[in-house]
This record gives C-alpha cells, sequence and structure tokens, in this order.
C-alpha cells in the first residue's frame, strides 16, 4: 500500500480569530506524498490496488488541461508502475502547459477528444472505442470519484480531529467531501466551499451521498458564494488575499480551489457564521502543481 508522510495539522493565529473567538487550524495534505499530493492520494490509492488485483496493467482517466487528476494520475501510475492514459478535453496545443508536461514526462499517454464528443465520454460506445485503441483499460473517471475514491476519503480525518466542530473542505466533483461526510462525528459540522458557479452542485452532493449509501451523522452545508465568476476564475483580491495568507502562514494556496475556500472562510468568520469557540478544520486538499499553469498563463508569479 502506498504509505502516506506523517499529516501535519498547523494551528492558524490571526487577529480576527481572536476578535471572534474561534480557533484554526490547518491538516496540510498537501505534504502528504511528495508525488502525489493532496486529496488526490485519498482518491486514488484504493483505486489502483484494486486495478492491480484485477490484473490491468493500464489506467485510462479523463481531465482538462490544466488538470490536478490528471497530473496526480501520471504521477500515481509512476509510482505505482503501470502505464497511464490521459483522455484531455479539447486540443492538446504544444509547447505542453507545465501540468500536462509533467504528466507526459511521468510517461503518461497524453490523448485529445473533441469537447462534443467528451461530454459523452462515460457513454459506452465511447469507452469501447478507447478500449479498442488502448487495450484493457482500467477507468478512473474526471476528478477520480467513485466509490473508491470516498473509501479512500473516508481515511482523512483521524480520532484527532474529534474535537474539531468544523470542518471546511473544498469541493469539485464532490468525492471529497462525501468521504469526509461519512466519516465526520455527530457534532461536527462539514463546510463544503464550491468552487463552481451554481447552486446546482448542491443537488449533485445530494444524489451523491444518496448513490453511495452515506447517511452523515453530521449536519452539511454547501457554500457557493465564493467561485470568483466560475471554475478556474479569479480576481485581485482573491490573489492578494493567498499573498497575504502566506507571508503569515507560509501555507501556500491554489486560485482553484483552496484559495477560495479559505477567503470564504475568512469572510464567514468575519461575518458570525460561526459561534464562539467554534475549533475549525481547514482541510488544504493540495492542488498545488496548477500554480505553475496559472502563472504562465496569465504571466505573474501568485508566490514572489
Amino acid at each position: 500500500m502506498l504509505k502516506t508522510n506523517e499529516i501535519p495539522t498547523q494551528t492558524l493565529s490571526f487577529p480576527l480569530f481572536h476578535e471572534k473567538n474561534v480557533s484554526v487550524s490547518i491538516l496540510r495534505l498537501d505534504l502528504v506524498h511528495p508525488d502525489l499530493s493532496g486529496n488526490k492520494f485519498f482518491k486514488l490509492r484504493h483505486n489502483l490496488m484494486d486495478a492491480q488485483d484485477k490484473g490491468f496493467r493500464r489506467i485510462l482517466t479523463f481531465g482538462g488541461a490544466y488538470s490536478n487528476h490528471i497530473y496526480a494520475m501520471a504521477a500515481a501510475g509512476k509510482l505505482f508502475n503501470m502505464d497511464t492514459v490521459g483522455v484531455i478535453r479539447g486540443e492538446i496545443i504544444r509547447p505542453l502547459n507545465p501540468t500536462l508536461d509533467t504528466a507526459e514526462k511521468s510517461g503518461m499517454v497524453l490523448y485529445p477528444m473533441d469537447r462534443n464528443t467528451y461530454k459523452k465520454k462515460e457513454e459506452a460506445q465511447i469507452l469501447d472505442d478507447l478500449r479498442r485503441r488502448f487495450g484493457p483499460v482500467y477507468v478512473i473517471p474526471e476528478g477520480g470519484t467513485n466509490s473508491l475514491a470516498i473509501l479512500g476519503c473516508k481515511e482523512i480525518l483521524h480520532t484527532e480531529h474529534a474535537d474539531a466542530t468544523h470542518v471546511a473542505v473544498c469541493v469539485g466533483t464532490g468525492g471529497t467531501i462525501a468521504g469526509i461526510t461519512a466519516s465526520a462525528l455527530a457534532h461536527q459540522s462539514v463546510l463544503g466551499f464550491s468552487a463552481l458557479k451554481g447552486d446546482f452542485i448542491k443537488e449533485s452532493i445530494r444524489k451523491l451521498l444518496e448513490t453511495h449509501n452515506i447517511t452523515p451523522k453530521c449536519s452539511l452545508d454547501i457554500v457557493t458564494d465564493y467561485h470568483f465568476g466560475g471554475y478556474a476564475k479569479h480576481s485581485r483580491y482573491l490573489i492578494t488575499f493567498m499573498q497575504d495568507f502566506y507571508k503569515h502562514t507560509g501555507i501556500p494556496l491554489d486560485p482553484i480551489y483552496t484559495g477560495k475556500m479559505v477567503y470564504g472562510l475568512f469572510d464567514k468568520i468575519r461575518g458570525g457564521y460561526f459561534p464562539t469557540k467554534s475549533k475549525i478544520l481547514i482541510i488544504h486538499s493540495g492542488g498545488l502543481q496548477g500554480i505553475k499553469g496559472f502563472e504562465a498563463r496569465f504571466g505573474f508569479s501568485l508566490y514572489p
């Protein structure tokens, strides 16, 4: 089994926290493994072990050109000595961006799929076509969310986190928050910060929990107010906040997921959302590989 580094939980100290009489700490999943970082470690390891147990030598998955999942899948395939295929939404432009360049150098075969076909990627005919092209493949969905990913994400919280009253986590495809919700305790509230624009994600998470027979003991709230214009969108306010947070804590955040979550959490604290004496645990879900691609795309350094 792929072993984790010891995952530190770091206490944060800001005047705002003292003013509102709350304590905040952050679980550094970004430090879980040098090559396979963050929530992706937990989402992929049971899938990889299952693929090996079933005799597969090649894994196929899907993602965009800057996808954390594609990057992590390539790293995981290299660690497990398995071939990987990344079906990339849209055109693959060369020279490759930092995400796809690292994935290819890790041994992943990159295969472009036009956007109309990509929308139908889970249909049997599309998957059959991919199997005819690449041979027997173990298929992992875009973002990695399936029953084995949720099983892995159930392992994120441990007994040392039992005193937390609130757990804050990013929401993308929903696998991470589903696993955390499944393992959170009755006195805890799980607060998911969506990186996607729109309230549809609330119904998506409800259906995901229902599909996987998860009946939470904890309370659950999905926050949709801090997407900054939509997935992969950002603003100068967000970037300034992330840079100030890094200067104060030494902890890097990414502008797609964790930056928005922590910004939103601060705003919620400032607005009195949390009762006094709340103990808030932030899940740092990694995604830092995307910083290089972001910097190359927008032409400035996040953490100069």
